[in-house]
């Protein structure tokens, strides 16, 4: 028979592990040329720019 749990974790127990799992947002800032949302230290979908290059 495999390991059991010999008591019950609690919801705040349970919370409080996983409390760092949450999705983070992205860094997002708009594109100098075409003024588009874009991910911080990516090219721009839209216009292909990066770093005004």
């Amino acid at each position: 028979m495999g390991a059991l749990p010999k008591r019950k974790i609690s919801k705040a127990r349970k919370g409080r592990r996983r409390a760092h799992n949450a999705i983070k947002v992205e860094g997002l800032s708009k594109c100098p040329k075409c003024g588009n949302v874009k991910r911080s230290h990516f090219e721009c979908e839209y216009c292909g720019n990066y770093k005004t290059k």
